[in-house]
């Protein structure tokens, strides 16, 4: 990390009222110098720490591209722990990527994807399970996502995977001195120790893995399937949810006949809805294909919102009630506007589900299907005093430390020695390690950090 990097900080696809060129390294600042005149006449070297100075940026033959503000932030207080000038300049394009020729021109390296936050890694400012945090925190697609992101950006998830090694290591160092040095050392019904100590370290690793489904759906959203028979209301439903006319609405049964995806945000919970044809049989080619898409998508669904129309009588509905009955089931009895002629009592084979009546046309009773959601994956709310597990790297690794925990369970059980149980305690601890950064397999990090946006 001797040489200096730079890269544009905000976007690169379109224009704004002021862009970001970030230096790091330790000839940032004299860098900046060679490029940088300020009005004052004094050199950037000579400035304090985070201090904002005022000048022009100009090229090689001393023309100014821009009118800048530029800031010193001296190693360690800065995000890499190294020398950090950030220079904002006018929002353009064309601007923007001028100032970085300029920079690089006078010695700076183009930075690679999230090359800033690899050396913050590096230099030792954050664990790996932080630097994930950050791209998480900028690719967050809903309030409860940025919350967990933050969270974990926070340490929340460092300090209780520190708290988990520590005791795994204590023991391991223990037993090995004890084997070092036994007449001193007695490992005498130690076995317990270890036994009451593994047992609270499966607990908590437990604690983390059960959190990693709510994690995926804070992080990616609910894989939401809306079935039901034709004319139900399902492509009304979306439009509503969608808040704009994406899916064509008939009175013709069969309208849609294709899956229709869309992004949704309801009430902080991001819902990948999936429109599909409404479930019948027919001898119209097209749309069987649209019915047997529409089965495949419930199959691998998170939550399916079964759409009945409660201004029709009931019909035989066994196709789909055998495709939902272990899922987590929604049943929207829409068009609530109209005369009912369904209530919820005559769905008795449904009871298990949750229920809500909603008119999609007129757009009421979506509040209600947004606290029904949260109820079903969140009990209600989402506490941000618990840690959640978002990312699949973590949720494997936590499995792989509980795994080897276990073996040491059944060594115990087995009555094996204290020496063959810390071979399983330090793959314990070891795949811990792995989420922070503290053990760190060879080109982990650069796949991790090859992720990041170009100036992060």
């Amino acid at each position: 990390m001797e040489h200096t990097i730079a890269a544009i900080s905000t976007s690169t696809m379109s224009s704004g009222g002021i862009s970001i060129v970030r230096m790091s390294g330790k000839d940032a600042i004299e860098t900046a110098d060679k490029i940088f005149v300020s009005k004052n006449g004094k050199k950037l070297s000579e400035a304090s720490s985070h201090t904002v100075h005022y000048g022009n940026i100009v090229d090689e033959d001393g023309n100014i591209i821009d009118e800048v503000l530029v800031i010193v932030m001296r190693a360690p207080n800065t995000y890499t722990r190294e020398d950090v000038v950030e220079i904002d300049c006018h929002g353009g394009i064309l601007v923007t990527r001028k100032v970085l020729e300029a920079a690089i021109k006078a010695g700076a390296k183009p930075a690679e994807p999230g090359e800033f936050t690899k050396r913050a890694f590096l230099n030792g400012r954050i664990d790996l399970s932080q630097a994930e945090a950050v791209i998480d925190v900028i690719n967050s697609k809903n309030e409860y996502a940025l919350k967990s992101s933050v969270s974990q950006l926070d340490g929340k998830l460092s300090a209780k995977i520190k708290e988990i090694r520590e005791v795994i290591l204590n023991h391991v160092a223990y037993i090995e001195a004890a084997l070092d040095d036994p007449e001193h050392i007695s490992l005498d019904n130690y076995v317990n120790n270890i036994e009451k100590d593994v047992d609270n370290c499966v607990d908590n690793v437990y604690k983390l893995l059960k959190t990693s489904d709510n994690g995926r759906i804070m992080r990616d959203g609910i894989r939401t399937v809306i079935l039901g028979k034709t004319n139900a209301g399902k492509s009304s439903l979306l439009n509503a949810l969608a808040k704009e006319e994406r899916a064509i609405v008939t009175d013709i049964e069969g309208t849609t006949r294709d899956v229709l995806e869309e992004q949704v945000n309801l009430g902080g919970v991001t819902l990948n809805l999936v429109d599909t044809a409404g479930i019948r049989k027919t001898d119209d080619y097209v749309e069987s294909i649209g019915v047997e898409k529409a089965k495949k998508y419930a199959q691998d669904a998170d939550l399916v919102i079964f759409v009945v129309d409660s201004s029709r009588p009931l019909d035989k509905n066994d196709d789909i009630i055998s495709l939902i009955q272990n899922k987590n089931v929604i049943v929207l009895l829409n068009k609530s506007d109209m005369e009912q002629v369904v209530k919820p009592e005559d769905l008795k084979n449904l009871n298990k589900f949750s229920m809500v009546s909603i008119s999609a046309k007129n757009e009421t009773g979506l509040d209600k299907l947004e606290h029904a959601i949260k109820d079903m994956f969140f009990n209600g709310e989402i506490s941000f005093n618990e840690i959640y597990i978002t990312n699949v790297r973590h949720k494997t690794l936590l499995q792989e430390a509980l795994d080897s925990l276990h073996m040491v369970k059944d060594g115990i059980n087995q009555g094996m020695s204290e020496d063959f149980l810390t071979i399983d305690l330090m793959t314990a601890y070891e795949k811990l390690g792995m989420i922070i950064g503290e053990e760190v397999e060879d080109d982990l990090a650069d796949r991790i950090f090859s992720k990041f946006c170009m100036g992060k």
